[in-house]
């Protein structure tokens, strides 16, 4: 399985995408603005959306992807989430005002996009032996993780997240974990505005990690623009003894 970070930044900037993932050029996990550096062959090719949950920085490109691939693709793109997130995401962007609604588009019966809930913990099966089942995490709107299994190994992403043993248990379930994508947003110094966001800082992630039962590689994500240097010092206190990566748009981990 072959797992490209198309952004994991908490904000924009130069260089800096929203989060977006994409498995086997076929499978996109959340739509942020990384969206954007796919060229539009690339996006052709994508068959499926997972979402994590509304935020606008999750989902703001599979509107541009949609309006991009109009006429240019013969079935529609698969989007799968939690009934409350697809209703926000229908209510509030694709609605005509702030955006064409491609489930309707070109025709009901042949749409661009198709909206498809995804119960927790309910396993879908994307080929290759690829298989997502989505699990309840803790933020400001409903909001999931995902556990991602192949042949070859599992990844899990946490989506935007608080502390709650619903995040644990999850992952302690899971037959092996190899990989798990996890959001710290603020800095030690900003725990009031992450417990009022439902975010981690690396000092509440590292006293959380000790629920963990399986001993992934971190991949850290969704550092807010202009702290990153001061997470990833804080990091390597609050870390010690795991192996973790600051993740960056572009890279590339196989698994």
């Amino acid at each position: 399985m072959r797992i490209k970070i198309l952004g994991c930044s908490g904000g924009v900037g130069p260089g800096l995408r929203t989060t977006s993932l994409l498995i086997d050029d076929e499978l996109l996990i959340d739509a942020g603005t990384g969206v954007g550096d796919l060229a539009l062959s690339q996006m052709r090719r994508i068959q499926h959306v997972v979402l994590t949950h509304a935020h606008l920085d999750h989902v703001c490109g599979l509107a541009f992807m949609a309006d991009n691939l109009f006429d240019l693709i013969d079935a529609p793109i698969e989007v799968h989430a939690a009934e409350a997130t697809l209703k926000a995401v229908q209510d509030h962007i694709f609605n005509w005002k702030i955006w064409p609604d491609f489930s309707q588009l070109p025709t009901a019966q042949n749409p661009l996009l198709r909206w498809r809930p995804m119960p927790t913990q309910q396993k879908l099966d994307f080929g290759n032996g690829r298989t997502v089942h989505s699990f309840e995490v803790l933020h400001t709107v409903p909001a999931v993780g995902l556990a991602v299994q192949c042949k070859t190994g599992v990844f899990a992403f946490s989506g935007d997240t608080y502390a709650t043993d619903k995040l644990w248990d999850a992952l302690n379930a899971l037959p092996r974990l190899d990989m798990l994508m996890i959001e710290i947003a603020f800095p030690n110094e900003e725990d009031r505005l992450a417990a009022v966001s439902k975010h981690f800082t690396p000092s509440l992630l590292g006293r959380e990690l000790s629920k963990l039962k399986h001993k992934p590689q971190l991949l850290l994500t969704h550092h807010k623009p202009g702290t990153e240097g001061l997470i990833q010092r804080q990091c390597t206190l609050a870390l010690a003894g795991w192996d973790y990566h600051h993740l960056e748009a572009g890279e590339i981990f196989m698994l």
